[in-house]
């Protein structure tokens, strides 16, 4: 019998050939954990040695952070301003008060994605992938409200 099917050898290497093809078919929970944690893995690496090769640009990295951090926090303390100064002066004013703050607030609201990547990029950088994510949606949002 074992002649007709051809040697027990060459049978076992059949079984076992599609065995292994049948596996390779299925992309269990455990190798997509594997595979995702060795993408984040190349991906901090990544920022990690992008940093590392652009340490020159370091200080024009810093300053645009700082500034765009500025006016960010300027329109925020603004508008925080222009709602408590309308509390002091005639109901008229008080509105336009209101609604310059409303305005500002709104202003601020559409760099806040461009603030949390900043603040992450300096403080989080291995959790960047955490965080890119939330920040992109952010942005789009206001985006479509305009």
């Amino acid at each position: 019998m074992g002649k007709i099917f051809g040697s027990e050898k060459a049978l076992e290497s059949a079984v076992s050939g599609i065995n292994r093809g049948l596996d390779a078919l299925v992309y269990t929970d455990e190798e997509k954990a594997q595979d995702a944690a060795l993408e984040r893995q190349k991906a901090r690496s990544m920022v990690v040695e992008w940093m590392g090769n652009t340490t020159g640009q370091k200080l024009a990295r810093r300053l645009i952070a700082v500034s765009i951090t500025f006016v960010w926090l300027l329109q925020y303390i603004a508008a925080w301003g222009l709602v408590v100064a309308a509390i002091f002066v005639d109901p008229e004013t008080g509105e336009r008060l209101k609604e310059a703050s409303a305005l500002t607030q709104e202003h601020s609201d559409g760099m806040t994605g461009a603030i949390m990547l900043i603040l992450s990029f300096y403080f989080a950088a291995p959790h960047m992938d955490k965080i890119v994510g939330p920040a992109m949606e952010r942005f789009a949002k206001t985006n479509k409200k305009k």
